[in-house]
């Protein structure tokens, strides 16, 4: 059976919740599509989060990466078109504050995701859940992750689907955090459960 690396983040910023943590660990062991999950969860440190990916990545070969994020005020599940190579962004938990930092210095611009966002977003809007295509992954540690993992597997030649997926916050974090969009928890746990299912079928 084919391994999925599924990654997600520990809370950040003014955010005490991060929903991608639960929806990681309950996913984690199963198996979805002909892959066996196997879940991880990173720091939101510029300086480990890529180094903890890696090394996971190293450690689990993985056939396929899919890495989750929190997007705290957006209202749809929306997986990254794209990964700059920039660092910058508010202090990291760990208080780091990077400014137009190249993450990999002899890296691409930028690497395009090698996951069927496309086909997922459709897939998620037949399902009903609402979703759209994202330009941009920003340049904090959700960019940062993707961008790691896409160059890992060009520069390792690794034919390894990656990418990632923003998603909204949970109604536990809306109701602490204030006026901002919110989905129940089992609907954001669908949503990542459908985009597996979609990337099991593409290949």
């Amino acid at each position: 059976m084919k391994t999925l690396l599924l990654t997600g983040f520990e809370p950040f910023l003014s955010f005490t919740i991060n929903p991608t943590m639960r929806i990681v660990e309950e996913l984690n062991g199963q198996e979805v599509g002909g892959y066996k999950i196997h879940g991880e969860i990173l720091s939101v440190d510029f300086k480990k989060a890529g180094k903890q990916l890696l090394e996971h990545l190293e450690a689990i070969k993985p056939d396929a990466v899919i890495s989750l994020g929190l997007a705290g005020g957006r209202f749809k599940i929306t997986p990254e078109r794209i990964a700059i190579n920039v660092n910058d962004g508010e202090p990291d938990n760990s208080g780091n504050t990077p400014v137009d930092e190249a993450i990999q210095a002899e890296g691409a611009d930028g690497y395009m995701t090698t996951l069927p966002i496309r086909t997922m977003v459709n897939q998620l809007k037949e399902a009903g859940l609402p979703a759209e295509i994202s330009n941009t992954a920003g340049t904090y540690l959700c960019n940062h992750v993707m961008y790691q993992s896409l160059h890992y597997a060009k520069t390792q030649n690794k034919k390894m689907p990656s990418g990632f997926i923003h998603i909204p916050a949970s109604h536990e974090l809306a109701i602490q955090h204030g006026k901002i969009p919110s989905w129940s928890h089992e609907d954001l746990k669908r949503g990542i459960y459908t985009c597996i299912q979609v990337l099991a079928e593409h290949e």
